[in-house]
């Protein structure tokens, strides 16, 4: 079937009946891709309380609550900033304060991932705990987020596919009549329920919690490698569509690369280590 006749069978995104905007009380609008971001945040936060409940958690359950805000901050901090500096510098030039509007989407990742390590880092100095076994548990978490964050892009509209002529393509208001892969969705599933599976089956049946950075290289490479594929079918950012044809690869494809290698540095290093013993106390 030609992308012409696959027109003919796509599925209009406006026959879904999504609506980005969840709730809207006069000039006041809560929309899904905000409510994404705290859902994930909170159920994040839930299963950390749970996976630090053992006796050799490294964290706390206090230590859990305040990580939490820390956590917050530097995917916010780190998300944007990195979307603004990637992404569309320029147009943020023209309108510094269009920083501030995180409410009309614009986060990366990339940047959040960063955030949220240097937050952490900076944490576990303060209180003295070992940066890279709380890193281990926190990477346990994110795949939640990272599997509202899509499916909050494919109700936005945004962030489509290529075209295809498959019976599942989308067309999206946006993105032209041709039928495009929802690759959100694509991404929503490999970069969630995949990927925590991954690492829940190696903190269940390995040693992987008594080596830190197993787990924490185990998420940045299986992310970065999904990433990278999915990209392949996923259309460039509209302002970024120049720069993936003189480079060959998508902003999001480069910026998965130092992924891959620091990941799978992480691994290497965490299993080439002796485990882990946490310091029994005297009763």
């Amino acid at each position: 079937m030609s992308l012409a006749q696959g027109a003919q069978h796509g599925i209009a995104f406006t026959s879904l009946g999504l609506d980005p905007v969840l709730l809207q009380l006069g000039p006041f609008a809560l929309r899904w891709y905000s409510m994404a971001y705290l859902a994930g945040i909170v159920i994040g936060w839930l299963y950390l309380i749970r996976l630090t409940r053992g006796t050799d958690s490294p964290l706390g359950r206090n230590d859990v609550d305040e990580l939490i805000t820390w956590a917050t901050v530097g995917i916010i901090a780190g998300g944007r900033l990195a979307y603004v500096l990637f992404y569309e510098p320029a147009a943020y030039l023209e309108d510094p304060l269009s920083i501030f509007t995180l409410w009309r989407g614009g986060m990366s990742f990339h940047g959040g991932a960063f955030g949220v390590g240097l937050a952490i880092f900076l944490f576990c100095r303060n209180r003295k705990l070992i940066w890279l076994r709380v890193l281990d548990y926190v990477a346990m978490c994110d795949p939640i987020g990272l599997m509202l964050g899509r499916i909050a892009n494919f109700i936005n509209g945004e962030l489509w596919g290529r075209p295809t002529n498959l019976p599942w393509g989308i067309i999206f208001p946006d993105g032209g009549p041709l039928p495009r892969h929802p690759s959100q969705l694509y991404e929503a599933v490999l970069e969630g329920p995949l990927l925590f599976l991954a690492l829940w089956a190696l903190y269940r049946f390995s040693s992987a919690k008594q080596r830190p950075g197993v787990l924490t290289g185990s998420f940045v490479f299986g992310y970065g490698v999904l990433r990278f594929l999915v990209e392949f079918i996923r259309e460039p950012d509209q302002q970024l569509i120049a720069f993936a044809q003189v480079t060959g690869l998508h902003m999001g494809q480069w910026l998965c690369v130092p992924m891959i290698i620091g990941g799978g540095a992480l691994i290497a290093r965490g299993f080439n280590r002796p485990e882990f013993k946490p310091i029994q106390l005297a009763p």
